[in-house]
């Protein structure tokens, strides 16, 4: 039976929980990593995989599959626990996350296998893989959808404009972006480094369809894509606002890049966030 839409909403909040253990327990295990962005980004991630991506029996041998493309191939602790999440990684796995000659690696890389769509280590190069994939999708008259995370910092290069002028110039309509605007890069607040507001505006001059979303709040984002699936002609842009550390009070809205997770911030992270379940 079909779940009702508020059932359904709930249900992906509490997988978004769950995802949200997961990067503290991953993240843990190096004591140090991406968890401030893996926490703010666990809802968006959630919503792709477990919500809009068309995921089905014999996924990867479907040439016109939806597909996402990480562009912030380091936030790889909450693409690693989406993955298990969605049945599309065996969760036994997440044990060798960052050992040595593990296929988890903490720069998403293909050699994952077909889970990875691409290896985007270079930041700015997710929404130029993206458009090459979805061009070839409508020139083959493919159905599938492609899905781009972007980290906000990856507006600063040049790359990511020349991508989104070629994605409306080629009316890719089949393009799902989501700017994950959490403000932070390694420089500390995005804002401090280069200012880049109006940012949805700078979307829309580009010919793209925008909207903007609270990023932590499910319902919003599950709105989001259903007018971004509705979309035709132009490609479509969520400009979503995220909060680093979120679902953890006492780490809520610390900029923190590459944080250091010890491990009685583990224990009382995940207890917080076990409480919530």
């Amino acid at each position: 039976m079909k779940s009702h839409p508020q059932d359904r909403t709930e249900t992906l909040q509490q997988q978004a929980n769950r995802i949200r253990q997961q990067v503290i327990r991953l993240v843990a295990r190096r004591g140090q990593g991406y968890v401030q962005q893996g926490l703010g980004a666990a809802d968006i991630f959630t919503a792709i995989y477990l919500n809009e991506m068309n995921i089905h029996a014999g996924y990867f041998s479907d040439i016109g599959r939806d597909r996402c493309i990480l562009s912030t191939a380091h936030n790889s602790a909450v693409f690693h626990a989406t993955l298990a999440e969605a049945g599309l990684l065996d969760s036994n796995r997440l044990d060798t996350y960052c050992d040595d000659g593990s296929e988890l690696e903490v720069n998403v890389s293909e050699r994952l296998g077909d889970s990875v769509e691409a290896t985007c280590g270079s930041l700015g190069q997710g929404l130029s893989v993206a458009v090459g994939m979805a061009l070839s999708a409508k020139k083959k008259a493919l159905h599938g959808r492609y899905f781009v995370i972007l980290g906000d910092g990856e507006m600063q290069e040049g790359q990511t404009w020349e991508a989104a002028m070629s994605a409306a110039s080629f009316g890719l309509d089949n393009i799902c972006l989501v700017v994950d605007m959490n403000r932070m890069q390694v420089e500390g607040d995005t804002d401090q480094v280069i200012k880049m507001e109006p940012v949805a505006d700078k979307w829309r001059a580009f010919g793209w369809e925008v909207c903007e979303v609270d990023g932590n709040n499910m319902e919003g984002l599950l709105r989001s894509f259903s007018r971004a699936r509705n979309n035709t002609e132009k490609p479509f842009a969520v400009i979503a606002h995220t909060v680093a550390g979120k679902g953890v009070p006492f780490l809520e809205g610390q900029l923190s890049h590459n944080m250091v997770l010890d491990a009685t911030t583990a224990n009382d992270a995940l207890k917080v966030l076990e409480e919530a379940s």
